[in-house]
C-alpha cells in the first residue's frame, strides 16, 4: 500500500502538472470506485472546473477545484495515478480518467479495485471518516516529542501495532512502521508504555527519519508503486529491515527476522530491537 511518502511523491510529480488544468471530460469504467456522490453527479461537479491546487493529508490526495469541489482519492492496496500526453499508452487496469483542455490525462489505474474516489464541497470533507479523524503526521508541527510520549505513555498496546493506528499518527503504514522500530531498536512487540524516555527519542526521530528519507528517494516500489510520472521509487534499496528476512542486518549482521504483529506481517533484527 502507498504510504505517506509515495503519496506525497506522487503529489509532487503531478502538483505543476494538474494546477490550471481545466477538466473537460472524465470516463469512468469502475462505477463502484466512486464512493461519492453518484458517477452521474461526479462528473457533472467537476466537468468545465479549473484544478487550483493539489494537497495531501495522510494518504489521501485533494484537488481543489475553483468551485469550493474536492477530488479526494485514497489509492488503497494497489491504486495508482499517473499523468499522460496524448499517445501514451494506457495501463489496463485504468479504471476512471480525467482528460484536460490541453489534450493531456490523469488516470487512475488499480489492479485490486480497491482504491475510493470522492467529490464533495470542501466544508463537508467530514464525510470521509477517515480524513477526519487522522492523528497528526510525520514531519509536521503537531507531531512533537511531547506528543509521541503522551501517546505512548499509558497504552498498553503493542507498539506496532500504534504506529499503524491513522487516528494516532497519520500516513504511517506497514513499511515504515518496521522501518522506523529497527533504527530505534525497539521490538515490534514492546508494550508501548514499556518504552523509556531514551527509547522514545530515538523512536520520534526514527519516524520522522524514515518518511524524510522516503520521500527523497520518491518512495519505496516492490511491485505496484509508482510517481505521478509513473517513475518507480528507489528507497527499497535502503531499507533496514522490510521485505529483507533472511537477509543480514545492516547494523550487526544478524539474519532479519519476519513475525506477524497486529496482524501484519512484521520485518525485524532479533539482535538490535530489544
Amino acid at each position: 500500500m502507498p504510504e505517506m511518502p509515495e503519496v506525497e511523491t506522487i503529489r509532487r510529480t503531478l502538483a505543476d502538472r494538474v494546477r490550471g488544468r481545466k477538466i473537460m471530460r472524465v470516463d469512468i469504467g469502475l462505477s463502484r470506485l466512486i464512493k461519492w456522490p453518484s458517477p452521474h453527479e461526479f462528473q457533472a461537479l467537476i466537468m468545465g472546473r479549473t484544478i487550483a491546487g493539489l494537497d495531501r493529508r495522510g494518504k489521501y490526495l485533494l484537488f481543489y477545484l475553483d468551485n469550493n469541489i474536492v477530488i479526494v482519492i485514497h489509492l488503497r492496496m494497489t491504486g495508482r495515478l499517473y499523468y499522460v500526453t496524448p499517445g501514451t499508452e494506457h495501463d489496463k487496469y485504468t479504471h476512471v480518467a480525467f482528460f484536460f483542455d490541453n489534450s493531456d490525462a490523469l488516470l487512475y489505474a488499480d489492479s485490486r479495485t480497491l482504491g475510493t474516489l470522492y467529490v464533495l464541497p470542501s466544508q463537508e470533507i467530514c464525510r470521509i471518516s477517515g480524513l477526519t479523524s487522522m492523528g497528526p503526521e510525520p514531519l509536521s508541527p503537531e507531531f512533537t516529542l511531547d506528543y509521541l510520549e503522551s501517546l505512548l505513555a499509558k497504552r498498553k498496546a503493542k507498539i506496532k501495532s500504534l504506529l499503524l493506528n491513522q487516528q494516532l499518527i497519520g500516513g504511517l503504514g506497514n513499511i515504515y512502521a518496521d522501518e522506523s522500530l529497527a533504527i530505534a531498536g525497539v521490538d515490534p512487540e514492546r508494550i508501548a508504555s514499556s518504552l523509556n524516555k531514551n527509547e522514545v527519542e530515538r523512536l520520534y526521530s526514527a519516524i520522522n527519519r524514515v518518511i524524510a528519507d522516503g520521500i527523497e528517494h520518491g518512495g519505496t516500489t516492490f511491485r505496484d508503486y509508482r510517481d505521478g510520472e509513473g517513475h518507480s521509487g528507489s528507497h527499497q534499496q535502503y531499507l533496514y529491515v522490510y521485505g529483507r528476512a533472511n537477509q543480514p542486518c545492516r547494523k550487526c549482521g544478524s539474519m532479519i527476522a519476519r513475525k506477524e504483529v497486529a496482524g501484519r506481517g512484521t520485518h525485524y533484527c532479533p539482535n538490535c530491537q530489544k
